[in-house]
């Protein structure tokens, strides 16, 4: 790792017990983050798990035992650790975590789903614009700052393979479609989409009817920068570490 540069990954664990499981540690060994944000880790803080390769960490379950849960893992000190974003609802469910590294704020975020229905839903679009207020304000401070997390919403058509037939689920939503597009305008660069142009490339598949062989998948995961210069980004889908893929970029810093 050098000054001007660092590699950042967000993965979406479902449950850190089970990614490691399925080879956690020597795939992040192998590919070296110098800053991990994961999410959906559904446990207690686990520092133990990746100490061994030299990486600090700071972890934010939720209330609920086995139930959401970030983190931040990096191969520097972590600076500044805010657990949370001073929000109850948010906050109870351990959906932010930020802290500093090389003068940058990563973000880890793992935005609710309204999948299960009307009452998730309409705490999902709550939380999104006192979400946005927070990332706002947090960008209006000047300093640089990198989201990584589950959104839980594909942008654009391009960004999920069966658009036309979710257009009225979680998710996919015009409401929730407009949203990212406001909060990508409070000065976020969307680096993935950026590295991608018009090509598709999905980080999350169902786990029912064949999704990921027939690679029909969403765009959920993100990679957000403000006050950087981002780089390459890749999505490693062969890595299997979840029904997500680790998104990786290179952020240079100012």
């Amino acid at each position: 790792m050098t000054s001007a540069s660092l590699k950042v990954t967000t993965l979406n664990v479902n449950g850190i017990r089970s990614a490691l499981r399925r080879g956690l540690a020597d795939w992040v060994e192998r590919e070296a983050p110098d800053v991990l944000l994961l999410q959906e880790v559904r446990a207690d803080p686990h520092p133990e798990a990746l100490a061994h390769l030299g990486y600090h960490s700071a972890w934010f379950p939720a209330h609920r035992a086995g139930y959401s849960g970030v983190a931040i893992l990096a191969r520097r000190e972590l600076e500044d650790v805010q657990a949370g974003m001073l929000h109850d609802e948010m906050d109870a469910e351990g959906r932010v975590i930020s802290a500093v590294v090389g003068g940058v704020r990563f973000v880890s975020v793992y935005l609710p789903s309204g999948s299960s229905g009307e009452e998730r839903q309409t705490f999902k679009e709550r939380m999104l614009g006192d979400y946005h207020a927070w990332v706002s304000a947090l960008v209006a401070q000047g300093r640089p700052v990198v989201l990584g997390g589950d959104y839980n919403i594909a942008h654009r058509e391009i960004d999920l393979k069966n658009w036309r037939g979710n257009r009225k689920n979680s998710g996919f939503l015009p409401q929730e479609r407009e949203w990212m597009s406001a909060h990508l305008d409070a000065g976020l660069v969307d680096t993935h989409r950026a590295h991608l142009g018009e090509r598709a490339e999905y980080t999350w598949w169902s786990n029912r009817g064949g999704a990921y062989d027939n690679d029909v998948g969403w765009r959920i995961d993100y990679l957000l920068a403000s006050g950087v210069a981002p780089g390459a980004v890749s999505v490693d889908r062969a890595a299997r570490l979840s029904d997500h893929a680790p998104l990786s970029g290179h952020i240079t810093l100012p």
